[in-house]
């Protein structure tokens, strides 16, 4: 038997962002209302933010005409002052997409990943200054309206992805071409331009792929350079909840000690991981990838993290656990994230005491409306049958209904399109649950 308690009466902040996700809905050629579309789906989701990285691998996205900084200036040699020399059709097509779902657009200048046997766009530039202006270029585009271009509310801007993914001396490297000390100065000189540019946005990044070591030598040379970083963000891919939480408290703790105390500490990709790659994939997309979903997301709410960003939303990519490839419809583990939503839209957290840690939970109130999901998630679940029975006290609030919706191996099917069953329950001030292994739980109170 678990205890847990919720005190409706107590407020302990806000709820934070943690379901955003890289990437924005599909295009359909048949337009954004046709049965084949994620259009709606994605709305409905209320995805705060979505992070544009990675998104010239999709041809529902612009392909390779989209996003990456190469890709809206694709000759180098030209003038940045000068219109003409940008291509942002295909990217202000996808980011007017994610504008309209309601959905913020978190901006990765930058290049994607090159898994190819040779590098076009993740090698140093031939002149940082001019890629900064480039990039100060393109802010103006979305910003500003510069060259027929918009006036969006874009708040972050993050420079580069995962810049240390490969050793100084590796050969082909993926992601960042050059050495770690043009890095530094290729950083420096875009976040300092940028910056002065554009004063209220928050500029950021590096994207740390998982190099700690790496990321303390950055940030110390960065306070040192005085280069301003209103972020920090960083990837985990684990199969434990409280590595991010721990990681988080490093981030935070790193970035407090080099004179960076108000930066925002933001996760920009994090997903299922473990070595076994197959397994990986299979459990992304069941009710266990579920459980660790939703487990992340509320333990990240109790932890240093401003915001979780769900690699991925993009369909044709085997970590997206949301919208399937070929129909686009709905996957398993996009409930999980739209149970969070409803957390989110709450909006005031309350205090919960729990007795067992295991047990993840997070609850919050807007006015005589409730929520509190739960989640139960177990890594070895081989051959466990054994289930953990929750006792749930509902403390200062007068409960007339409760609405029970449940994620587990049952519910709902395991692949595509499963519709989230409801169930009615008595209205008591305790509640009894029944979990199996890898199982989440929203109470909808009113």
């Amino acid at each position: 038997m678990s205890n847990i308690s919720i005190h409706f009466s107590e407020t302990v902040g806000r709820i934070k962002p943690m379901h955003a996700v890289n990437n924005g809905p599909a295009k359909s050629p048949w337009g954004e209302n046709s049965p084949l579309s994620n259009y709606k789906t994605y709305t409905d989701a209320g995805f705060p933010y979505a992070r544009t990285h990675d998104s010239p691998f999709y041809h529902g996205y612009g392909g390779w005409h989209t996003v990456d900084v190469r890709m809206i200036f694709p000759d180098f040699n030209a003038d940045p002052d000068d219109p003409a020399s940008y291509d942002f059709d295909c990217t202000d097509d996808y980011l007017k997409r994610i504008q309209g779902t309601g959905t913020k657009v978190f901006y990765r200048l930058g290049a994607s990943i090159e898994h190819e046997a040779k590098k076009y766009y993740t090698l140093p530039p031939a002149d940082n200054h001019k890629y900064a202006v480039i990039c100060e270029h393109i802010m103006r585009h979305y910003l500003d309206g510069w060259a027929d271009g918009f006036h969006y509310d874009i708040e972050y801007w993050e420079i580069w992805n995962e810049p240390e993914l490969d050793r100084d001396d590796a050969p082909n490297k993926r992601t960042w071409g050059g050495t770690t000390a043009q890095f530094y100065d290729f950083y420096e000189a875009v976040a300092k331009h940028i910056k002065a540019a554009h004063p209220q946005c928050k500029i950021g990044g590096p994207s740390l792929g998982g190099n700690y070591d790496w990321a303390c030598a950055f940030v110390e040379e960065m306070a040192r350079r005085k280069v301003p970083m209103d972020f920090f963000s960083w990837h985990s891919y684990t199969n434990d909840p409280k590595y991010v939480v721990w990681m988080a408290k490093r981030i935070h703790d790193l970035m407090e000690r080099n004179g960076y105390p108000d930066a925002e500490n933001i996760n920009t990709e994090w997903n299922y991981g473990n070595y076994d790659l197959m397994e990986r994939f299979r459990v992304i997309q069941n009710s266990k990838g579920c459980a660790l979903t939703a487990s992340v997301m509320l333990a990240a709410q109790d932890s240093y993290l401003d915001m979780l960003m769900y690699y991925d939303a993009r369909p044709n990519t085997v970590f997206n656990g949301l919208f399937d490839l070929y129909t686009w419809r709905i996957k398993r583990n996009y409930h999980t994230m739209c149970l969070f939503n409803r957390l989110y839209r709450l909006g005031s957290q309350v205090k919960v005491t729990r007795e067992d840690e295991d047990v993840y939970c997070v609850a919050a109130k807007d006015g005589d409306k409730a929520g509190v999901m739960l989640s139960w998630y177990l890594e070895k679940d081989e051959g466990v049958t054994d289930v953990k029975t929750v006792t749930i006290s509902l403390a200062g609030m007068n409960v007339k209904q409760i609405r029970k919706y449940q994620i587990d191996a049952e519910h709902p099917r395991e692949e595509i399109d499963g519709v989230l069953e409801a169930e009615d329950l008595a209205a008591a001030d305790k509640i009894t649950v029944v979990f199996k292994p890898n199982t989440v739980v929203y109470l909808e109170l009113n």
